[in-house]
């Protein structure tokens, strides 16, 4: 039996044993005597009796055995230009000094913070002192719109909330100031202060009791790290619910830190003193493990890039950060590598720059098309590994774990479940289904350490949204299937399965098809109604820089590789040329909300959206279909 078959029984057969021993990866002020309470099941509680501070053992133990002057963060913003570069020393010291402030504003343990910031090492510095103190930290994307920040604050009730002047893009200033102006004239909270980060782009004008970072921060008493229980929250982060409240995801503490050091060393393979770069952003769930706590927690330099794959100043962007701070993984959403490729199909940016350093290139956040993996994988020499995981769950559900045993990648599939997840494949019955049939994914409860252990203020909602579907499971809201090898094929939300005269057909099936054509940097296909067949597969395509193809030929081109890929039952007859899909700022394309167009409904503009005229380029393409 290998390490990954071996690992993975012992943690689905004997949790206790399994994750008792993950436990001896964190610096603990009590032990914990067991690993699993379940006498209040499905709300389970990970390492009960547990005693720690994750921001202790994110930085001060590795102070303490002798790492303080070995690099924690690098900062590199190409929207300044600007690098910083934090030992763990430094940084434990100015994490000390941030919570030391808080603390004199009156922030103690449960009390929440939430942190609107741009991509700053202040953010990073302000969730770990939040961590310090036993304050919950509620981080939101920085620009978010005004309503769905007083929604945030309606929900978290926090006593401080910590902000910039303003974020910078490529081609604009977002002055973040009015923006929590008026979401606290919208909010029905009030917190007792706001503390700023002024930025030198563009400063801000500070109301009665508004606080300005640079008078508060540096001359506080630095706060010691205080233990809280394992099962004490350590941060909310809102996802979007279907009812148009942001469902606020609640990690605790000690089961937290347990699964995040784990995943570091046996999916990543990254352990102290390894170069990390996660291209993502404090905003997500994404930049807490993985920006954040992860690399922090087993004493990683993990770099923090406020940018753009492209456009700051081009498609090198990426190749420019790996080469000068030597990183050895690289973790990125499958969008900014199609983006790179559309400008750069031919990897001329990519030659200017050293990657040497470089071992592999985990993604997520999406699927991973065949096509980009083959790229990337032709273009950059490692290998490039798809892993699949959601904002609730905190890490991957499956992956191909590179520390443990790396296995055989096969394009289009996130590999192998991890330790602790127990997944099945189902129809709507809930009856499992064979190797190769496509249907529900879910996860036999309990979930391991990491994932959410309820929302924020809302069991019953936490019960409805995820674990009311199929008794004794977990949702995920995805669907897709596993082989005989027992690898893992996500192949899109459950939504976004179609039905084209009774079959039940996949989208993803058809984008993959689209995306190999030579022609194609990405694309996308709906479902829209037909008085026919029910459904019919629209599909929507942007072309690669420097492609030359005649509108009509290509046309012709995708129906056929379709046809040939998925077979005449898709019906896939209707693709068009768009110069860009709409996306939100993580990378995800807005299926759902392109689908409600093509119905005919009057679909809100998320709030997560990249770029709102996008969508309004393509809305006279979608409403052909009502």
């Amino acid at each position: 039996m290998g390490a990954y078959a071996k690992a993975y029984e012992q943690s689905l057969a004997d949790p206790e044993r399994f994750w008792l021993d993950a436990a001896g990866l964190i610096d603990w002020d009590v032990f914990p005597e067991r690993a699993l309470d379940d006498a209040n099941a499905p709300f389970y509680r990970w390492f009960p009796g547990g005693r720690l501070n994750t921001s202790y053992n994110a930085l001060d133990r590795h102070i303490e055995r002798g790492a303080g002057d070995r690099t924690a963060l690098i900062w590199d913003s190409a929207m300044e230009p600007a690098q910083r570069r934090y030992t763990y020393r430094r940084l434990r010291d100015e994490v000390a000094r941030a919570a030391g402030a808080l603390a004199g504003l009156g922030v103690g343990e449960g009390d929440r913070v939430i942190v609107y910031m741009p991509m700053v090492p202040e953010a990073v510095i302000t969730m770990l002192a939040c961590a310090r103190i036993g304050a919950v930290h509620s981080v939101v994307f920085g620009g978010f719109a005004p309503r769905e920040l007083a929604v945030r604050i309606d929900d978290a009730r926090p006593k401080v909330v910590v902000t910039a002047s303003c974020g910078i893009e490529p081609t604009r200033v977002v002055p973040y100031k009015p923006i929590l102006d008026q979401a606290l004239d919208m909010a029905a909270h009030r917190p007792d202060h706001v503390l700023l980060l002024q930025r030198d782009r563009q400063r801000a004008e500070l109301g009665p009791g508004e606080l300005d970072w640079a008078d508060v921060v540096p001359g506080a008493a630095p706060a010691d790290p205080v233990p809280v229980d394992s099962t004490d929250p350590l941060y909310i982060l809102y996802t979007s619910g279907t009812t148009g409240k942001p469902k606020g995801v609640l990690r605790t503490n000690g089961d937290h830190a347990v699964a995040l050091a784990w995943s570091m060393g046996a999916i990543y393979d990254i352990g102290a003193g390894d170069v990390w770069w996660t291209a993502s952003d404090v905003g997500w769930v994404v930049g807490h493990s993985y920006i954040v706590y992860g690399p922090l927690l087993v004493g990683a330099t993990t770099v923090m890039y406020e940018g753009k794959p492209v456009g700051t100043p081009d498609a090198g962007a990426f190749w420019r950060v790996i080469s000068e701070y030597g990183v050895k993984k690289l973790f990125a959403a499958p969008t900014a590598l199609r983006i790179i490729k559309k400008v750069d199909p031919d990897g001329a940016e990519l030659a200017k720059y050293d990657l040497g350093s470089l071992s592999g290139v985990f993604m997520a956040g999406e699927r991973l098309d065949p096509e980009t993996w083959q790229w990337a994988t032709e273009k950059l020499g490692v290998p490039v590994i798809d892993h699949w995981w959601q904002t609730e769950t905190g890490w991957a559900i499956a992956a191909n774990p590179q520390g443990l045993e790396p296995m055989p990648v096969k394009p289009g599939s996130a590999t192998v479940p991890m330790p602790g997840w127990d997944v099945r494949i189902v129809d709507a019955t809930g009856a499992e289904l064979p190797p190769g049939q496509e249907g529900e994914i879910v996860i036999k409860l309990p979930l391991p350490p990491g994932a959410l252990a309820t929302l924020w203020g809302d069991d019953e909602r936490f019960l409805d949204s995820y674990l009311s579907r199929h008794e004794g499971y977990y949702t995920t809201g995805d669907s897709g299937y596993r082989d005989e090898d027992g690898y893992l094929f996500v192949m899109g939300r459950v939504d976004d399965v179609i039905n084209v005269a009774g079959h039940r057909l996949s989208t993803g099936a058809m984008e993959a098809a689209l995306a190999a054509h030579p022609a194609v940097a990405e694309c996308a296909v709906i479902g829209v109604p037909d008085p026919v067949k029910g459904q019919i597969p629209y599909g929507l395509v942007v072309l690669k820089a420097g492609a030359e193809v005649a509108e009509d030929e290509l046309r012709a081109e995708l129906i056929a590789a379709v046809r040939r890929e998925v077979g005449p039952v898709a019906a896939f007859r209707d693709v068009a040329v768009v110069p860009a899909l709409p996306k939100t700022r993580s990378g995800k394309i807005l299926r759902k909300t392109m689908r409600g167009l093509a119905a005919g409904r009057e679909e809100p503009v998320p709030p997560t959206i990249e770029d709102p005229a996008v969508l309004e380029a393509i809305k006279p393409l979608l409403r052909l279909h009502e």
